[in-house]
């Protein structure tokens, strides 16, 4: 659980921009996010067949560097 406590001296613009920082740094919004809607489990010959697709741009691109340079 996140909380800011405010501090003597400090606005409540600065406790509220405070918050959303450490928010941003726990991570906790991009979890909600992305649990927000139901993914189906990829499969595991899809998760390979990506994999071999990324890994061929990947050299790909590498070639396209070496040689352009």
């Amino acid at each position: 659980m996140v909380y800011a406590i405010k501090k003597t001296n400090e606005s409540n613009e600065r406790l509220i921009s405070r918050f959303k920082k450490l928010m941003q740094r726990s991570r906790i919004l991009m979890n909600v996010k992305k649990s927000r809607y139901h993914e189906r489990e990829k499969n595991k010959d899809y998760v390979r067949h990506a994999a071999v697709i990324r890994e061929g741009h990947r050299k790909r691109k590498a070639k396209e560097q070496f040689y352009s340079a």
